[in-house]
């Protein structure tokens, strides 16, 4: 958009211009700019970060789950690329916040400065996070928000798991062919994320007007593999008849659905969680519908770049607590071999939004 000098009053151009001024920018492929400064039209401040060797990055999940394994890599790609001081991964065996504070606190007794963290308990990371803060170290809650509408990590990077879910409602909705009883095979009952992945496919179910109906959401199934395989082939023994369609919104039962599924011969379409290998075969051979990939891996790299900005005081965040959606993306069998390029996209385009929108740089 153009803006003509002469349709501006004056004082709307000088507060025009001081938000421009505010704005920081990224340095890309095409940009012909010094490193470190802003490119012409884009404002004074820069995320192009100028020093990153005094920020040391702990990537820390709630436990061990195949979901955190691309933070591995992520992780090792920041530091190089960034030249950061360090970057760690580390989660204690269990889901148990204590522990985890534990952990955080040995970390940060190590030299460590900026923390992406998986809460384990949405209802009290809050006082984790602000811990951390009052050390002057820089907190990113990665994966997951806390519950209640409230962050105290500096920013939020998540998957909106409400609509991730109504995303694969739909989906198991068009493979049934707009009509039948769908099942929702879910996690933890008292995570927040989880009541918030049942809203996603109560809204789809409800906007159907009636033609598809849900059997039930079952949840706490996604401890192991092993439990979550003993809840479907229940399922299926019990009440497959009834069922047209399976939407899975955690990892384990996922894998599970799809293996019963095809060892079984049920007719019921199955939309999964997440790209296991499992998963992605099983599109392939058709005894799964579709997948909703996340994206970790643009969470541990956004996340690990807007902490080093922050950490190194090179930046600081607009609004403390943002809540931010990291991005979700539906797979069917034709964009198999294709969607991770929505996925990387996405994590450029995330890069330009904490520039342009979340951050205050110089």
């Amino acid at each position: 958009m153009i803006l003509r000098r002469s349709a501006l009053p004056a004082a709307a151009a000088l507060a025009l211009l001081a938000i421009f001024s505010t704005a920081c920018t990224v340095k890309s492929s095409g940009d012909t700019g010094p490193a470190g400064t802003a490119t012409a039209g884009t404002g004074r401040g820069s995320a192009e970060l100028a020093d990153g060797s005094g920020t040391r990055v702990a990537l820390v999940p709630g436990g061990a789950h195949p979901y955190f394994q691309p933070w591995k890599k992520a992780g090792r790609d920041a530091e190089k690329t960034l030249k950061l001081g360090d970057v760690a991964f580390d989660e204690t065996a269990e889901w148990d916040q204590q522990k985890q504070n534990n952990l955080l606190s040995t970390l940060a007794a190590r030299g460590y400065n900026a923390f992406g963290v998986f809460g384990v308990s949405p209802t009290d990371v809050n006082t984790t996070f602000s811990d951390l803060k009052s050390q002057g170290l820089s907190v990113a809650s990665l994966g997951s928000c806390p519950a209640g509408g409230r962050n105290e990590a500096d920013f939020c990077l998540s998957t909106d798991v409400e609509l991730a879910a109504y995303k694969a409602a739909e989906a198991a909705i068009e493979a049934m062919g707009g009509k039948g009883t769908i099942v929702h095979l879910t996690g933890n009952n008292v995570d927040a994320n989880t009541q918030l992945r049942i809203k996603g496919v109560e809204k789809a179910v409800k906007e159907s007007g009636g033609k598809v109906g849900l059997l039930q959401n079952i949840t706490d199934i996604d401890k192991d593999l092993q439990t979550a395989q003993k809840a479907v082939s229940d399922l299926l023994a019990t009440k497959g008849s009834r069922i047209q369609g399976i939407v899975s919104t955690a990892y384990n039962p996922a894998v599970a659905a799809a293996e019963a599924v095809q060892e079984t011969g049920s007719k019921a379409k199955v939309v999964a969680i997440d790209d296991d290998a499992k998963i992605l075969s099983s599109i392939k051979n058709g005894s799964v519908s579709a997948t909703v990939v996340q994206n970790p891996v643009g969470q541990a790299e956004i996340g690990a770049w807007a902490l080093a900005l922050l950490q190194s005081k090179q930046c600081t965040v607009k609004q403390p607590g943002q809540v931010i959606d990291s991005g979700s993306f539906v797979v069917t069998k034709p964009n198999l071999g294709t969607y991770d390029k929505a996925r990387e996209a996405k994590t450029a385009e995330l890069k330009k939004q904490f520039a342009e929108e979340y951050l205050s740089c110089g």
